[in-house]
């Protein structure tokens, strides 16, 4: 399924599942609540088999899918974009590095949608992208066994990790962060695929779970980076297992992978594309999920 949350234009948000062109609206105000719901998944799949009320795409509004997460940690999970973006720095890869899957709180408050304006931040310079894939948690749990991790995978989304290159510099000098480089967007859509839909794309199990899908950005439709989801280092099971220890989950939590290889402008360099600028149409496309875009605003 593919799991949705949008706004009528009578202002009435739904969670939904979309289906090609149509929005099935099922009662739940917005995914997070739907996944709350021990028996909502089911309901889901029912409504998918006996639709309801439906609607067409010009009469909604796509909102992220999890509007208000209860919290939004990304990761640093692809060994290329680390080692690529070290060595544009002089510096190479920290040993630490292959023994946990770090990652960093960011703010769960300034999420957006997908085709929803994304403001450019007030006083930077340099703003950047991030393309990433997220798992949203599908059931709460700590101390999460990585070889029963995946099964509190609810799905998948596209993640835009929106970077503030000039801010994040300054304050990473300091060792604590980033902070306000990232702090005023991250945008998730267009809505959470169920891991069932990407089945045939899998491969290994446990820890070593990966997913062939490939994943590509656009500037006003110029294809800038491509990569691989099956080019991860940690697993996303991997990441929930560290994540939970000594931490609880919660249901609708937000896990991003981190940059994949080539997925930023740090990383390929200025040359390739200047920094982003107002008017500027973001898209994010990963095969099996689709396209989040964006304008900078």
């Amino acid at each position: 399924m593919k799991l949705v949350t949008f706004r009528t234009s009578e202002h009435v948000t739904h969670a939904g599942i979309a289906r090609g062109e149509r929005f099935i609206a099922l009662n739940y105000p917005t995914v997070l609540e739907l996944l709350r719901d021990p028996e909502g998944l089911a309901k889901a799949q029912r409504a998918l088999e006996e639709p309801g009320k439906a609607y067409a795409s010009h009469e909604i509004t796509l909102l992220s899918p999890i509007p208000e997460p209860p919290s939004v940690r990304d990761f640093y999970a692809f060994e290329q974009h680390v080692k690529a973006a070290r060595a544009k720095r002089g510096v190479g890869m920290i040993p630490e590095w292959y023994e946990i899957p770090i990652f960093y709180f960011t703010n769960n408050s300034e999420i957006y949608g997908h085709d929803q304006d994304v403001p450019y931040p007030v006083g930077s310079n340099e703003l950047d992208i991030e393309l990433e894939i997220a798992c949203v948690i599908g059931r709460e749990g700590k101390d999460i066994p990585v070889e029963e991790a995946a099964s509190y995978i609810a799905g998948y989304t596209v993640m835009n990790d929106w970077s503030a290159r000039d801010f994040q510099r300054k304050e990473m000098v300091l060792n604590l962060g980033p902070g306000k480089g990232k702090d005023f967007a991250t945008s998730l859509g267009p809505w959470i695929v169920t891991p069932d839909e990407l089945a045939a794309r899998r491969s290994g199990s446990g820890a070593s779970e990966r997913y062939d899908m490939t994943m590509l950005a656009r500037v006003d439709g110029k294809e800038i980076s491509r990569g691989n989801f099956k080019d991860i280092y940690y697993s996303f099971p991997q990441m929930i297992a560290w994540a939970s220890r000594n931490a609880r989950l919660r249901v609708g939590d937000i896990l991003g992978s981190g940059t994949v290889g080539t997925g930023c402008l740090l990383e390929i360099g200025t040359k390739i594309h200047p920094w982003f600028q107002r008017g500027e149409v973001i898209e994010l496309a990963i095969d099996g999920i689709g396209v989040l875009r964006n304008r900078i605003v």
